[in-house]
């Protein structure tokens, strides 16, 4: 992709659009608006389903569930990643259990189908003497794969627009950041009683920050954000880091930076929604990775990576507790308001509340998803 320069920022207050109101109850709780929203918005766009570093060698594998599917992804020989439906093009069997771990081929636990890593079939015992087959047509179904800044995409859609056409507005933008070479050196799923929709708002501004995170506030004001993405599937900007260097328990560095990062950016925070399912926190030192995998209309599965460059993990500076920790805390602050936001929403007396002038990016995120729900 070509390099664009990096856009100006400005204050969120600049892009708030008054009379701006949060969904209405049926968005948060209705089993039917969940259904809808698997079948046109998690079976048609591009979804983060993990990072490259995950498939280090040839055969190595993670499968991962999407829309109520579950799919391998997979390094052939030539080092290609590969998406296929974990389904055996024999009699529709699930052939892989595990949740990640290395192929030498895939088969089939029920009748020894087996498969090469690019999907082709190699085995089929007994079905030689079958009239008119051919193992040719009995590859693995693919579901549509790309990579971007290293991150692996899946879509479930037929014929799905190209990821480097939908992801052309960051084309460059995150080129110094070093992303394709970092390494995750810990993952934690949280299991989080609330919609989907109000993790995405609530990592969407920092309205709450001051009475839920007051930790996080004494190291970067909740009132200094300004953004460069404003609407769209692509949203956020960045905030300051005012006091220490990082944003860690102790609040310095805990690594060496992530990559080719500006002087001024060695003190700001940078954050940015990317629809329907990643949030990417980009910090000086390390880079915080949240999937979010909707499991009902009042539970979510949110995947959390912490990212760091590779030189850095034998160094005697390496602490990236320091700001796992402190990540850990923070998200389950975030997790228990979004859970009682969940528990709230679903009264009777609930209804749309307005959006703060600090809240321009939920209400920006709101329009994209009432969008692409055909609303």
């Amino acid at each position: 992709m070509e390099t664009k320069a990096t856009p100006a920022f400005r204050k969120t207050t600049e892009t708030f659009t008054p009379g701006a109101r949060t969904l209405a109850q049926p968005y948060f709780v209705s089993t039917d608006v969940f259904v809808q929203e698997q079948e046109r918005i998690f079976c048609t766009q591009w979804l983060c389903a993990g990072h490259q570093s995950q498939l280090a060698k040839s055969g190595d594998f993670f499968t991962q569930e999407v829309a109520g599917e579950s799919l391998i992804i997979v390094r052939d020989r030539r080092g290609t990643i590969h998406g296929f439906y974990n389904v055996c093009r024999h009699r529709g069997t699930r052939m892989c259990e595990e949740q990640h771990g290395h192929f030498q081929a895939i088969q089939c636990p029920y009748h020894a189908w087996t498969y090469s890593l690019d999907g082709q079939l190699i085995g089929a015992p007994d079905m030689d003497t079958v009239e008119g087959f051919d193992k040719a047509n009995h590859s693995l179904h693919a579901v549509g794969l790309a990579l971007w800044e290293g991150f692996i995409f899946v879509n479930l859609a037929k014929g799905p627009t190209p990821l480097e056409s939908v992801f052309a507005p960051l084309a460059g933008k995150f080129t110094h950041w070093n992303l394709p070479r970092l390494r995750s050196v810990k993952r934690v799923d949280y299991d989080v009683r609330a919609n989907w929709k109000l993790i995405f708002q609530n990592y969407s501004e920092c309205y709450h920050c001051p009475l839920v995170h007051p930790t996080l506030s004494k190291l970067t004001p909740y009132d200094a954000a300004e953004n460069d993405l404003f609407e769209g599937p692509f949203l956020g900007g960045f905030m300051p880091i005012t006091k220490g260097s990082s944003l860690t328990m102790s609040g310095n560095a805990c690594a060496l930076p992530v990559g080719d990062i500006k002087a001024e950016d060695h003190h700001r925070v940078f954050y940015y929604s990317i629809f329907p399912n990643l949030l990417l926190s980009l910090h000086p030192d390390y880079v915080m990775v949240h999937q979010l995998w909707p499991r009902s209309s009042d539970r979510t599965l949110i995947r959390c990576d912490w990212f760091f460059h590779p030189d850095a993990f034998d160094r005697p500076d390496f602490r990236p507790d320091d700001a796992i920790e402190f990540w850990d805390t923070t998200n389950k602050q975030d997790w228990r308001v979004c859970e009682l936001s969940q528990q709230g929403i679903a009264s009777r007396a609930y209804q749309p509340g307005p959006y703060s002038p600090r809240e321009s990016i939920p209400a920006a995120w709101d329009r994209e998803y009432l969008r692409v729900l055909g609303e």
